[in-house]
């Protein structure tokens, strides 16, 4: 298993997610007539606060034309935690599709990324006019949309989750000392990650085998009744035109006229419009049949509508994600011999 390369990019996605959340937050500084005189955005960068700390500490000076502006938000990922509360079978695995490709994806595992977001501000009001724009979003959460794994168009809601707020005054020195005002919020994304996302060249299964047993010794006992089940198309997937019906039929009648009957024979499933249809018996040109069949419904249908077999070759054509029906069959057996699964054979 471990050895097999996939980067589906999720954290990293999750990381931008969260940011992008923060990137267009404004303050305003107005006049004693309570008229803005400035407008700032306020600048975001992914790091560790203390990094943002150490390099105004570095630079004392107030009047510093090249000093780091407040304020300013810092972001950065605290660490991930694996959250058993949304846990899913480990064994279970769901199909996608992208475009005509049919992929098998192992169910996500849950975890919980925590990240802190520090503001940063010289000035109290310039931080709770920053902390006032974010805090009533989050009740306690806030969820964003994630394109996960691109490839099979795999989208989730992520909650953000709002759990703390901390505050802290970093003021030291004399009055030629830089003041900061620190105000810390905590959160976690509830994000899922992705194993390899495998191909599935076996598309859609074929057929199904059940054997019955008449004795509970599983090592002697042999085979005595088996159901087999294969998929049967409910599309006319190569649109062969068998015949035409000769005269409009209801949605009640069972025996109606066709044009011809020499592609029609018993016990096949015909398509008139979406409606299937199982022939019973054919008397000259007159059509016996079973209406409804494969749980599609009875209706009408209009005089010259085409009449199409669904036959081994559209069997063939399903493609996954297609509406198909089964053909069901019991067999008996007295031989003694078993199914094998692997060979493909009874031995």
């Amino acid at each position: 298993m471990l050895g097999t390369y996939f980067y589906h990019e999720i954290l990293r996605k999750t990381v931008i997610g969260f940011g992008t959340l923060f990137n267009n937050i404004n303050i305003r500084h107005k006049d004693a007539s309570g008229t803005n005189f400035s407008v700032l955005k306020v600048p975001l960068a992914y790091g560790p606060m203390q990094k943002f700390l150490a390099r105004i500490q570095q630079q004392p000076d107030l009047d510093r034309e090249t000093a780091i502006t407040l304020p300013r938000i810092s972001f950065e990922m605290q660490g991930l935690q694996y959250d058993p509360t949304r846990k899913t079978g480990i064994a279970q695995t769901f199909l996608t599709q992208n475009g005509t490709n049919a992929k098998k994806v192992y169910m996500p595992v849950p975890y919980n990324i925590g990240f802190e977001l520090s503001i940063m501000a010289k000035l109290s009001d310039d931080a709770l006019q920053i902390l006032e724009q974010i805090v009533p979003y989050f009740q306690p959460s806030f969820n964003i949309t994630v394109n996960l794994i691109s490839s099979i168009g795999e989208k989730k809601d992520i909650p953000i989750v709002l759990e703390s707020i901390n505050y802290s005054d970093q003021y030291e020195g004399g009055f030629d000392s830089r003041r900061i005002l620190i105000y810390t919020l905590s959160f976690t994304a509830k994000t899922y990650l992705f194993g390899p996302v495998a191909d599935n060249p076996e598309g859609l299964i074929k057929k199904v085998d059940v054997d019955y047993y008449a004795s509970e010794n599983f090592k002697t006992a042999k085979r005595n009744i088996r159901y087999s089940a294969t998929p049967t198309a409910k599309k006319n997937y190569d649109d062969d035109q068998a015949t035409v019906v000769d005269g409009a039929i209801s949605d009640k009648v069972t025996t109606f006229k066709v044009s011809a009957t020499t592609d029609l024979s018993a016990n096949d499933r015909i398509i008139i419009d979406t409606e299937i249809m199982l022939i019973r018996s054919i008397s000259g040109k007159n059509v016996t049949v079973f209406r409804g069949h494969d749980n599609t419904i009875a209706a009408k249908h209009e005089h010259n509508a085409n009449i199409g077999v669904l036959s081994a070759v559209d069997n063939a054509s399903i493609e996954f994600g297609d509406d198909f029906g089964f053909d069901e069959m019991t067999s008996f057996f007295a031989d003694g011999k078993s199914s094998s699964p692997s060979q493909g054979i009874d031995i």
